[in-house]
């Protein structure tokens, strides 16, 4: 009985991790993340790693646990989540894409207070561009259909949160020491892979929507 709850407990953190590591991509999104606190000082971007790290967690984890009750409390169907938060990515992107220069939370002649470092963590530094839609929507799939005996829900429910804890630990990684691991690319190398990221952003954006939008479209063919 022990080794078979071991199994399914390790299984759940691994799924988790698996599901939602390739869309959070925080080495993907690290040279995103660096333009936007390039104006900080190095403790402001140390204590803004660690807000988007906690912020990601705990969004992660309502999404998992709650956000299937949630959407349905307000009758928003997650093709709706996909193509509205898509909206919202491809213009994130597309802002990346055609600002001439690197775009910053504050202003470079001034130094912003913890409010503000709080407020920008949060968006839009977590939400859309550390956790966008994407991993938002595979995380409320991951917990739409929960166990009923209360055992094993509470054993899938802290295995899912150990899961997003281990991708919030690679988020403040990546992102606290994005600075050395840009630095050896050069000037010229980090704007390249920038733009780069910003380009796969916005597709990433699109595609989003499009799977909302088929999905949506789907279900008004099938319906009688």
């Amino acid at each position: 009985m022990y080794l078979q709850d071991a199994h399914h407990f390790i299984s759940v953190v691994l799924l988790a991790i698996a599901a939602l590591f390739p869309l959070v991509d925080p080495l993907g999104g690290a040279p995103l993340y660096l333009a936007m606190v390039s104006s900080l000082s190095p403790p402001d971007r140390v204590r803004t790693a660690r807000l988007v790290c906690i912020n990601s967690f705990f969004v992660l984890t309502a999404a998992v646990l709650i956000g299937a009750y949630v959407l349905d409390v307000f009758g928003i169907s997650i093709p709706a989540v996909q193509v509205g938060g898509g909206v919202i990515v491809c213009a994130i992107g597309w802002s990346f894409l055609m600002t001439p220069g690197t775009p910053a939370i504050s202003d470079r002649s001034s130094t912003p207070g913890p409010d503000v470092l709080t407020q920008r963590a949060f968006y839009p530094l977590t939400l859309p561009l550390t956790v966008g839609p994407g991993s938002i929507s595979v995380a409320i799939t991951l917990g739409a259909n929960p166990p009923r005996e209360f055992r094993s829900l509470f054993t899938t429910a802290v295995a899912h949160v150990i899961g997003i804890f281990i991708v919030a630990v690679s988020i403040y990684v990546c992102y606290r020491y994005a600075d050395r691991i840009l630095n050896k690319l050069g000037r010229t190398g980090t704007t390249v892979l920038t733009r780069f990221s910003a380009f796969i952003l916005f597709c990433i954006g699109v595609q989003i929507i499009w799977n909302g939008s088929r999905a949506m479209l789907a279900t008004v063919l099938t319906q009688p």
